[in-house]
């Protein structure tokens, strides 16, 4: 029987585990917190994408599309609360046609279902929007994605697997014998193959096991606000901006909920802290990496104007996030939003300034490292799972 170890216990690491288990593996998960999904996978906008905006044949969009079938499948299967809601994406003027026009036939390139409506069919879904032409999404959907984590860990104690919290990885080691060793602050765990599944921390994961990672992690904190309860019938479903294609993030945006709430954004910030949720957390180590990596300043150099300066400003300005939220849906007003936590994204950055816009998955010798696996990774899980699962199992 082959032995894996996985380290990461968020929706990556736990699929992956599954996955090797169901092919007739023997799977140690470590997790260094005391409970599994604590980041990523827990803090989420719960969106279960449809894998329409990214580039025909990368890994991202085929991942997605597949991910979004086999994602609702399994919630299905295993009574995971879904809703396959559809969304908009709204061009809100003129000038934001050419955009849209290239997002449909993007969709139609990665085999995504989406029909280009005009501002009266738009309102039919959402009468609140305004637009001048929207694209209908059909397959998006949202979702209880810790819930998903809870049925794999189930799945998981079924099958056997050793299932470990609190248990951070110190160090990694080839084995004497072949494989890989990594030390624990309890014991030394043996396989004959590593997968970081670490998702922040990736990155310096791979440096514990010798690779020397083209990327660095450079975290970057979501904040979301929602609407006031008696201002939640603005929204049916979700409403999504045209995105800026220069960059990774989808723009502030609103999500109903599964519970009838309904979540507006998230913008996008520089972190202090790979774990840091609020403004006020800071790590001088994270901040020190971040600072010393070439990549951090020639993106500052490409992006700190005016994209990144609108993120800062409505970071601190609720006055500023109401504003970009009134461009989708004008009735919204300053006192509709309150603050409802954040998220960190572990966005991969390359050397040159660029942000690595595909999935990155490295191979070395009883390796596999998932180096750069952000939204839409809680959508394509299980896909991501299926495609590392066939690395480990072809070199068995």
């Amino acid at each position: 029987m082959r032995h894996v170890t996985v380290i990461g216990g968020g929706i990556i690491g736990l699929a992956v585990a599954r996955e090797l288990t169901a092919r007739g593996c023997h799977v140690t998960v470590l997790e260094k917190e005391n409970h599994w999904a604590a980041h990523q996978s827990g803090h989420n906008s719960g969106v279960v994408h449809a894998g329409l905006y990214y580039r025909p044949g990368s890994l991202k969009a085929r991942l997605s599309v597949a991910g979004n079938r086999s994602m609702i499948a399994f919630a299905r299967e295993h009574g995971v609360p879904y809703d396959v809601c559809g969304k908009l994406v709204v061009a809100t003027s003129v000038a934001e046609l050419p955009a849209l026009g290239l997002l449909a036939e993007r969709a139609r390139a990665c085999g995504v279902g989406a029909t280009l409506l005009d501002a009266a069919q738009a309102r039919e879904y959402e009468p609140e929007v305004s637009c001048v032409r929207a694209l209908r999404v059909h397959s998006t959907a949202v979702i209880d994605f810790p819930a998903v984590c809870r049925v794999l860990v189930s799945l998981l104690r079924e099958a056997g697997a050793d299932l470990r919290l609190g248990t951070p990885a110190l160090a990694v080691r080839a084995g004497s014998n072949g494989g890989v060793e990594v030390a624990t602050p309890h014991d030394v765990v043996k396989a004959d193959t590593l997968v970081n599944c670490a998702g922040l921390h990736s990155d310096r994961v791979a440096r514990l096991a010798g690779l020397t990672p083209e990327t660095r992690i450079v975290p970057f904190r979501g904040e979301y606000y929602e609407l006031r309860p008696g201002r939640r019938h603005l929204v049916r479903g979700l409403i999504y901006p045209v995105p800026d294609p220069t960059l990774p993030f989808l723009g502030v945006h609103l999500t109903r909920m599964l519970d009838g709430s309904v979540h507006a954004g998230p913008n996008a910030v520089l972190a202090s802290r790979r774990e840091g949720y609020r403004g006020r957390d800071v790590s001088v180590r994270d901040l020190a990496e971040v600072l010393a990596f070439p990549g951090t300043w020639r993106l500052a150099r490409r992006h700190a104007f005016p994209a990144g300066w609108n993120e800062v400003t409505r970071s601190l300005s609720k006055r500023r996030f109401a504003a970009s939220l009134a461009r989708l849906v004008p009735a919204i007003r300053r006192e509709d939003i309150v603050r409802h936590g954040s998220g960190v994204r572990a966005q991969a950055l390359l050397p040159d300034g660029r942000l690595a816009d595909d999935f990155v998955i490295e191979e070395a010798r009883d390796q596999i490292h998932v180096l750069n696996a952000p939204s839409p990774a809680a959508t394509s899980a299980l896909e991501i799972a299926a495609y590392v699962a066939d690395r480990v199992t072809a070199t068995g």
